[in-house]
């Protein structure tokens, strides 16, 4: 059994994007900058030479309509001069373009090479204080690591201690004020260790590192340990919860304990956000060769623009929304994402939401058959 990590951090994935994309918006800039230039500079020069050439040119038809008693003598010898002088002037605008064309060249080049200097100095400092943040973060990790077993140790010494208290089946009752109390603090000290576990999951998130143990598995029976799972808590809140299962098994590679926490964000926020006598349905079935499970309620329903957003890691609710959403679509997205597959929700507000979440199939070795059957129960 191999454990597999969910690759580089997202950030640092975006962080790299973004850098080639400025790069080469720069580099594209630089060129067009370049070509404006030397266009710009062509069209000032073109438009000076023109200048010249009509100066010179009505100078040359002054000479030549001036009446001058040597005119026709002089005639020959100054038509020789001006081709001599155009002959001149042709080679030192020839020589002067060469000249500029190789100025502009040469600045071009050295403004490349200083680019790719400061490219490789960004590269050299960014590898720098990426090795420095990994130091950091493996320390932090350890140290979150060792916290989080030592506060789940005392919780689970306060758990422990709270049995001690109230031990089931004791033929005496304990006081309602005591019982109200050993219920809250079982409660609060569930939400402790939740909270642990998902500020643990975060953290190995923004690492890279988010521990994935993937075998063979049933998606079917995954759907009925989850619904099951759930079902207390239904039915404490007065709300039916029902899953279908397939005719036949899906067989997928994923890894349960991960899926089941996946489920678990989603059925408790289905519960929680569904009033009494209302409805969750959990269905699973084979779309387009993945394995697509779905969850859907009856609740007060998602407004569109949030239909992204619960996804966001440290996601908060809005004043005027009390849809508490927390770490668990986050840290769900990713463990999905992890398997190759996607989630998303659908939802019209007052009338429910319909949560999607998929696993790529794994064509099964052999068919096995089975009774189509549901669980459900009604308080």
């Amino acid at each position: 059994m191999t454990r597999k990590h969910h690759g580089p951090s997202p950030e640092r994935t975006k962080t790299d994007k973004s850098l080639k994309v400025e790069r080469a918006n720069t580099d594209d800039a630089i060129r067009g900058d370049r070509k404006s230039a030397e266009r710009v500079a062509e069209k000032v020069i073109d438009k000076a030479r023109a200048v010249a050439d009509s100066i010179v040119s009505a100078e040359r038809k002054k000479t030549d309509t001036a009446r001058h008693p040597a005119r026709r003598v002089a005639r020959k010898r100054l038509s020789g001069q001006r081709a001599a002088a155009d002959s001149a002037t042709r080679g030192q605008r020839e020589t002067a373009d060469t000249a500029l064309r190789s100025d502009l060249k040469d600045r071009a080049n050295a403004l490349e090479a200083l680019l790719v200097h400061e490219r490789a100095a960004t590269d050299a400092y960014l590898l720098t204080e990426r090795v420095r943040s990994d130091d950091d973060v493996a320390h932090r990790d350890d140290f979150l690591g060792m916290v989080a077993h030592d506060v789940r140790n005392l919780l689970n010494g306060v758990i422990l201690n709270l049995e001690m208290l109230s031990p089931a089946g004791s033929a005496a009752s304990p006081e309602p004020r005591v019982a109200t109390a050993t219920a809250r603090i079982r409660r609060d000290v569930g939400r402790m260790n939740r909270l642990i576990g998902d500020l643990v999951d975060v953290t190995s998130i923004d690492a890279g590192k988010l521990a994935m143990i993937p075998v063979d598995g049933d998606a079917g029976a995954l759907v009925t340990e989850a619904t099951e799972t759930f079902l207390p808590a239904s039915e404490a809140k007065g709300v039916v919860l029902a899953a279908t299962l397939p005719s036949e098994e899906l067989r997928g590679v994923f890894d349960p304990d991960r899926m089941l926490q996946v489920f678990a964000n989603v059925l408790a926020n289905a519960i929680k956000f569904t009033p009494r006598a209302g409805r969750i349905d959990v269905g699973v079935e084979r779309v387009r060769g993945a394995i697509r499970f779905s969850v859907q309620d009856t609740g007060i329903g998602i407004p569109t623009p949030m239909l992204k957003a619960i996804f966001e890691r440290f996601w908060q609710v809005g004043k005027n929304d009390n849809r508490g959403m927390g770490l668990g679509l986050y840290i769900s997205k990713c463990i999905v994402e992890a398997h190759g597959g996607k989630i998303w929700a659908e939802s019209t507000p007052g009338r429910g939401s319909l949560f999607y979440f998929t696993l790529p199939v794994r064509a099964p070795r052999r068919s096995s058959p089975r009774v189509k059957r549901a669980v459900r129960r009604r308080k």
